[in-house]
């Protein structure tokens, strides 16, 4: 897509209110000194624009197209004195296409590095997808998206989070790697939900900490929590409860002796209880056991609590649905 900046037919003035007659507008790439942007003479960005754009004899400035995103500005008047410089100047569209009355596209009315979620997988014109990609320059190699719309986000996520990789190495500036064709890591946001940062600007809400998060959430990108979660013993905090414990007692016999007497003339033995003296029974295990099943066990264990099963991991995820993050150029 493509778009222009307000300076496009304009007339412009010195400060005594001459017109600039003559004068020159350098358009140039956003965070940069003064590498060149360059314009075009149509919406479809086929038909080069000289540049710098030569204003007329009345001052006014010719109209132009440039690809979207942001773009820096110098004039200077036929002297070489500079009358104007802004950078950062968002390009507006759309320039082409479409059908209807025009007006503005929706895609640039959204600053550069806002996320937007969109129900879709694919490419969104003006956007790039959050997923760990690089994006550069249209000779960069960049594997999500290389092309010079690029500029304005590289210089954004360049300066605003450090973390993010530069290859093949970081270096001095946002606008010197630009220069030199390297590529930076989107931030990564696959599988992942959004939230706030734990303090935003005011005193931290405590609502996350790194004890449970995992790390700061302070910081910027961090990423922490996880898909499931397998409790510890100090963690399973389980209520108080009891347990079945079954007592098996099959029976079991004793042995008595019966004290006896012989008779005087030896010939036959009977018990005489009323002289017997009185002897102890033997020794005998109880056969008595403790078990998980009732009745028949004996491995000494408790009975189960009903659905206990070994330790395994829980959810720890609430109800979500999945869209695909951009983030805009």
């Amino acid at each position: 897509m493509a778009g222009t900046i307000p300076l496009s037919l304009t007339q412009q003035f010195d400060e005594f209110g001459k017109p600039l007659s003559g004068a020159l507008l350098y358009v140039i790439q956003a965070g940069t000194v003064n590498t060149p942007q360059q314009p075009y003479q149509d919406a479809a960005l086929t038909v080069l624009q000289p540049n710098p754009i030569q204003l007329d004899a009345g001052g006014r400035v010719p109209q132009f197209f440039l690809a979207d995103g942001y773009v820096k500005v110098r004039l200077d008047d036929k002297y070489g004195v500079t009358q104007l410089a802004r950078d950062g100047i968002l390009v507006i569209g759309p320039s082409a296409g479409g059908g209807g009355s025009g007006g503005v596209e929706t895609t640039t009315l959204i600053q550069t590095g806002a996320i937007q979620p969109f129900y879709g997988v694919g490419v969104l014109a003006g956007f790039v997808r959050l997923n760990g990609r690089t994006i550069g320059s249209a000779t960069s190699g960049a594997s999500e998206r290389a092309n010079s719309d690029c500029q304005a986000l590289f210089n954004f996520l360049w300066n605003t989070d450090p973390a993010l990789v530069v290859s093949p190495s970081r270096g001095v500036s946002s606008a010197a790697d630009w220069a030199a064709n390297k590529t930076i890591a989107t931030p990564d946001f696959r599988g992942c939900a959004i939230a706030g940062l734990g303090d935003m600007g005011n005193t931290d809400a405590g609502r996350l900490t790194a004890a449970y998060f995992g790390t700061n959430p302070g910081v910027l990108g961090a990423m922490g929590g996880q898909e499931s979660r397998l409790l510890t013993s100090a963690q399973s905090g389980m209520p108080a409860h009891g347990h079945a414990v079954y007592l098996r007692d099959p029976g079991h016999a004793h042995t008595a002796y019966q004290p006896t007497q012989t008779r005087n003339d030896g010939t036959s033995t009977a018990s005489f209880f009323a002289f017997a003296t009185q002897q102890a029974t033997s020794t005998n295990t109880t056969n008595i056991t403790i078990g998980s099943v009732p009745g028949v066990a004996n491995d000494n264990a408790t009975a189960q609590n009903p659905g206990q099963n070994a330790a395994q991991p829980h959810a720890s995820i609430g109800p979500t649905k999945l869209v695909t993050l951009y983030i805009k150029l």
